[in-house]
């Protein structure tokens, strides 16, 4: 089977390669899936260099998330049959034709998503899920403000922010992904990522500010985010692709009484499974009744894996890259 292992941490995935592998033969507890499609995220892409907190023994095959068929079954597997439609995967292991997954980690594809479509949600959605719903639990009509909107996970909150009903302010930094993010999904507004923006927002919010920021960028971008933050407000800090991890003076949540809280939603399942699986199920549910609409940027054939792994880290991608085995 072909597949992308990586072989040595190197920069600029120089340690990575599309390999010939024999096919993998199922353990007890695992389902063997025929790979029809595989995301790319941002940790695999750091995993090739070791940048990653998780740190596979190597050599190990890139890709965290897959849609697919089930192909084999191990011992004591039950509850699935050759020929179903699923999604899930590993940490790692997806770009391949083949994937070992446990059971336990595969849940039926969506019928009304392409395989394209059931690869390239599941991580990013879970995300924003997490964020708006557990974490901030915003209501209809508040004012959401997605910097970063056109990333994978970016897009997917103003997709859901929509659908919960909020009022979304969408945030990029150019003016071809903003007309982009307009066509798709209709945010209620679309700014700039430039200094200054607090203003923007304000005066869209008719002054009192966003009662939600999502926030994967940091840096300068969440120092100016505390100055357009409404009273009561929920600061959600998901990463820091600026590559700057800002600092906050505890007197800016006292005086304008928000709160700055950290999203890690795979963090969050691990410690809380009961209600991980809860946010599983609930945006499985959204996809299922058309809800939500993942957005693919791009389908390569995994040969292209090192043009997929470009595009995200030239920032031009619109929601998400797929490679196909």
């Amino acid at each position: 089977m072909r597949a992308l292992q990586v072989r040595q941490l190197l920069p600029d995935h120089v340690g990575a390669a599309l390999v010939d592998l024999p096919v993998p033969e199922p353990g007890p507890g695992e389902v063997r899936v025929r790979v029809r499609a595989a995301a790319v995220n941002f940790p695999d892409l750091l995993m090739t260099g070791g940048g990653y907190q998780l740190k596979p023994d190597l050599p190990f095959i890139s890709g965290l998330e897959l849609s697919g068929e089930v192909d084999a079954l191990g011992d004591g597997v039950s509850g699935w049959a050759v020929g179903d439609a699923v999604i899930g995967g590993n940490r790692f292991g997806a770009m391949a034709e083949y994937c070992l997954v446990p059971a336990g980690s595969l849940r039926r594809k969506p019928e009304r998503l392409s395989w394209e479509e059931a690869a390239a949600y599941g991580v990013a959605y879970l995300t924003a899920y997490v964020a708006l719903v557990r974490c901030a639990r915003v209501e209809a009509g508040e004012w959401v403000l997605v910097h970063g909107a056109a990333g994978g996970v970016g897009l997917a909150t103003v997709d859901l922010a929509k659908s919960l009903g909020a009022r979304v302010i969408a945030a990029a930094s150019s003016a071809a992904k903003r007309d982009a993010i307009a066509e798709l999904y209709g945010p209620d507004a679309l700014i700039a990522a430039d200094p200054g923006f607090r203003e923007e927002v304000k005066a869209r919010t008719g002054g009192k500010g966003a009662d939600v920021i999502f926030d994967p960028v940091g840096g300068d971008i969440f120092d100016e985010s505390t100055r357009c933050i409404a009273f009561g407000g929920r600061l959600l800090v998901i990463g820091f692709t600026s590559g700057r991890i800002p600092e906050v003076s505890v007197n800016m949540p006292l005086i304008k009484g928000f709160s700055v809280v950290g999203v890690r939603a795979g963090e969050y399942g691990r410690r809380f499974p009961d209600r991980g699986a809860e946010h599983i199920a609930a945006i499985d549910a959204l996809a299922a009744e058309g809800r939500i609409r993942p957005h693919v940027h791009a389908a390569l054939d995994l040969a292209d894996w090192r043009e997929g792994f470009a595009m995200l880290e030239r920032r031009e991608v619109v929601g998400k890259v797929v490679l196909k085995p």
